[in-house]
């Protein structure tokens, strides 16, 4: 506030300045320009040999001496010194190209000082020169006039434009302050994490409404964070106090342990809990937000992929659909096994009957991309939760087992996966597609699979 003052203050001092210069510089061109019209009417005079005696002017503040070469006066005006020219010789050859000099005003009987400009006239034979003075005292005093004005009135218009900043700039910057205390509270866990937004519809209300947005992204992610890391901590317990127990129960049975049953048990269990870990591993590094380069990225044949991934499970249940021709797609052959995998474990689980598996090449109505579809004639899932489901260790039936049900990490990791390779996923129902569904029974599940497709590559 204070630079800002000075800085007001050192502006005003240059335009008073500038306002007095340029103010002093019109009255004396006002001046010139009358004494230049004076000299101009006695040089024609002198041209036509009409000089009157005495020479005629216009006020009392003027005096008009008609002079030769050798600085004799040949007229003047009635209050002119006839005996003494105005200016001499050195002054008289600073007024070439019409302009014009100033003198002490009590030289001619003037006060203050005088402006004298000089005008040829004369035939050439006996060349001539008019000299005409005109007294600065009204410049002089119009100029001290407004100096002393700006004096005076510059300081109380410093003063009155310092209070209407302080004050203007005190109620802008309130608002800011307010986010600051805000802020500050929000930091120092007093209330929950909103800024106070201001009435006024101007950029500080546009900053906090973008502000809030902000802290409700942050606080949002803080929430999913804590979640995921207690249900990564309780999904982790599960096969850890599993483990534990056959352990222990195996030390308290001594040498009547069944040592390959529990060995195969904790196999089984390790097995699970690596999984599960490499699970949480890929959807942490999904949540970093920077953008990762596909591993071992190439050509992959979609029919050829789904009839390997297929031929890991029985047949029934899982069935797949021949397809005329082939389907290619640019991606990470091991990204796509396991959203197949993914996709048929979770259909496995589900099914009643039957997995129906199709490969739906590019056609006119799909241009650019290829559909994978897995269907089960399992109980479906509500139009309402398709989306849920796809959030991390969501169940929507509780009461399953956790060894049945899996950790709910599946169709969260599809969904990633899906996404790095530049496709989409949806869920819908399976409706006639699976054999098992018929009129009246469960409606099983769809999941369609959109993968942008790609050339052939050559042979």
């Amino acid at each position: 506030m204070v630079i800002g003052v000075a800085g007001l203050a050192a502006g005003l001092f240059v335009g008073g300045a500038l306002l007095v210069g340029a103010l002093g510089w019109a009255l004396q061109r006002t001046v010139d320009t009358e004494a230049f019209k004076t000299a101009d009417a006695v040089a024609m005079l002198a041209a036509e040999n009409a000089l009157p005696d005495p020479l005629p002017v216009a006020g009392g503040e003027v005096r008009v001496q008609v002079i030769d070469e050798r600085l004799r006066i040949r007229a003047a005006s009635i209050d002119a010194d006839r005996l003494v020219p105005m200016l001499n010789r050195e002054q008289l050859a600073r007024t070439h190209d019409r302009s014009g000099v100033y003198i002490p005003g009590r030289q001619i009987g003037l006060t203050g000082p005088v402006r004298v400009v000089a005008v040829p006239a004369g035939p050439p034979e006996d060349p001539q020169t008019v000299l005409v003075a005109k007294s600065m005292t009204d410049v002089t005093q119009s100029v001290n006039m407004v100096r002393s004005i700006l004096l005076v009135g510059f300081p109380l218009l410093l003063v009155l434009l310092a209070v209407v900043a302080w004050r203007v700039i005190g109620a802008t910057l309130r608002p800011v302050e307010a986010l600051r205390a805000g802020a500050e509270e929000i930091t120092g866990g007093a209330r929950p994490g909103q800024l106070p937004v201001p009435a006024s519809r101007d950029e500080i209300h546009r900053l906090a409404v973008t502000l809030n947005g902000m802290l409700d992204r942050m606080e949002s992610a803080r929430v999913r964070q804590r979640a995921f890391v207690a249900d990564a901590a309780h999904e982790l317990r599960s096969p850890l106090a599993n483990m534990r127990t056959q352990l222990e129960v195996a030390q308290h049975l001594g040498d009547r342990t069944d040592w390959p049953a529990v060995a195969d048990d904790l196999l089984a269990d390790t097995k699970r809990l690596s999984r599960l870990v490499d699970d949480l591993l890929l959807l942490a590094r999904a949540d970093d937000g920077i953008p990762r380069q596909r591993r071992s990225s190439g050509p992959i044949e979609l029919v050829e992929l789904v009839d390997g991934v297929a031929q890991r499970y029985a047949s029934p249940p899982v069935r797949v659909v021949p397809t005329a021709g082939d389907a290619w797609t640019e991606g990470e052959p091991d990204a796509l096994d396991r959203v197949l995998a993914n996709l048929l474990d979770n259909a496995v689980r589900h099914a009643a009957g039957e997995v129906v598996v199709t490969v739906v090449p590019q056609q006119d109505d799909n241009q650019g991309w290829h559909l994978v579809t897995v269907s089960d004639d399992g109980p479906g899932i509500p139009a309402a939760d398709r989306d849920r489901v796809f959030d991390r260790f969501t169940r929507l039936d509780d009461a399953r087992a956790r060894d049945g049900g899996g950790a709910g990490l599946g169709l969260a990791i599809v969904r990633e996966l899906v996404r790095r390779q530049g496709g989409t996923v949806r869920l819908a129902d399976a409706g006639a597609e699976v054999a098992g569904t018929r009129p009246g029974s469960a409606p099983g599940l769809r999941v369609e699979v959109r993968l942008p497709a790609a050339a052939r590559p050559p042979d």
